[in-house]
This record gives structure tokens, sequence and C-alpha cells, in this order.
């Protein structure tokens, strides 16, 4: 859904040589767009995006279900990883949850579950 705010979880994160860091991940809600400020949690650092790339090539903006990678400013390779999300710096950027609620189905497990 493009209504609801960005969010990115990261697949991975790269350093290619002479573009510098490259995370990459697919946007599940939200677009992103070159130039904006993007924040990821739970690391809390933030920084500009220079580029989108989608298979190889450069892309004006990303809508949620295609799978980029996109070039940062001035954020190490050690500062973010895997499991991190991106999200817009100014509309609703990511925090980590308090806590959750989760329905769990377990369809087949060969012994005793207790609570």
């Amino acid at each position: 859904p493009t209504d609801k705010p960005l969010r990115v979880p990261l697949q991975d994160v790269y350093k290619i040589g002479g573009i510098g860091t490259v995370p990459v991940g697919r946007v599940e809600t939200g677009i992103m767009k070159p130039g904006m400020n993007v924040t990821f949690a739970p690391a809390g650092v933030s920084t500009e995006v220079k580029s989108i790339e989608m298979h190889h090539e450069s892309v004006p903006q990303a809508l949620p279900g295609d799978n980029i990678g996109f070039n940062i400013k001035n954020i190490s390779v050690k500062q973010i990883r895997r499991g991190n999300v991106c999200g817009d710096s100014k509309n609703d950027p990511p925090k980590p949850a308090g806590n959750f609620t989760a329905q769990v189905i377990i369809m087949n497990h060969p012994g005793e579950i207790r609570a």
C-alpha cells in the first residue's frame, strides 16, 4: 500500500567500491525516492538516499513489492545490518515495538507443547 509510511526491511547490506554502502531489501509499504531522508531502526541512524536501483537499472521511485538496492551517504556497512527496517525520517519513522500480539498456528509438531 502506497498510502502507508515507508517500510523496507533489509535483506542485506553491501559495500561497493566507487559507490559506497548499498542496503538491499523489498519495499513493503510506502514509496521511496532518491533525495529522501531515511532512518534505520533499531540502529537509529539517518541518511539521504542518493539513488535507487532495481535489477542494475536506476529507477525514479520504488513502490511496494519492488526488490531494490539503494545507495546511501555517510553510513558504513557496520552501522546497519540485515533485519533493520528503513523508513522515511519525516513521515512516521520506524521505531522498536514495546510489545506486539501474534497469532501462531502450529501445523505439525512431533512432541507435546505446553504453555
